[in-house]
């Protein structure tokens, strides 16, 4: 068991981000086994989970005329716009079926909020907005986090970005990632989180 210090956030492990799934991301499900079998290691685990209304404002299925993967300016920023996934209540926003979840303390269910995108576990896409998380880990002494789950480009790694600039010392396991790689986006990701101080094994 490791130190209570230390927690595993299991990031996005459902079924619309798994082959056959809305958003898949290749070999997203193989990960599970392996994942399955580190929560083992850990006193405190969170599970993260997309978890968004219909017509939420990310999906391009909002925008008339405008197609999955396309780019559009929000208020917050640049936001990718995704195929509709993850929708409140659906299968395809249920855990991944393989994924053992009793051993999760705390589920933080995120980009519910129709008009901000949330890739983060800590954060909405305003990178002001928060989840809730950080007071979670702080006030049960927790100061270094493993993460692992889907896709390592974007909610993983917004996460881990958000987690080292907060203070936390986080690792990204990248046996236990997959990436959507979008347009050179996992190359970008990695750098970002080599540049915020992020271990990655």
């Amino acid at each position: 068991m490791r130190d209570a210090t230390e927690a595993l956030i299991v990031i996005d492990i459902q079924n619309d981000f798994c082959p056959g799934g809305a958003l898949a991301v290749v070999d997203g499900d193989a990960i599970v086994p392996g994942v399955n079998g580190l929560m083992a290691e850990f006193d405190a685990v969170v599970l993260t989970q997309d978890w968004h209304p219909a017509g939420h404002s990310s999906f391009a299925s909002s925008h008339p005329g405008q197609d999955p993967f396309g780019m559009i300016e929000m208020p917050y920023g640049t936001q990718v716009l995704w195929p509709d996934h993850c929708v409140q209540g659906s299968h395809g926003a249920a855990f991944h079926d393989g994924l053992v979840t009793d051993p999760a303390d705390l589920v933080i269910r995120k980009g519910f909020r129709p008009g901000v995108d949330s890739y983060s576990a800590f954060f909405e896409n305003d990178k002001t907005t928060p989840t809730g998380l950080e007071g979670y880990l702080r006030t049960r002494g927790i100061t270094r986090l493993t993460m692992v789950g889907l896709a390592t480009d974007f909610c993983v790694a917004y996460s881990a970005i958000d987690g080292a600039n907060l203070g936390f010392d986080v690792t990204v396991r990248r046996d236990l990632c997959r990436a959507i790689d979008l347009d050179g986006s996992l190359a970008a990701a990695t750098q970002q989180m080599e540049e915020a101080g992020v271990t990655l094994l």
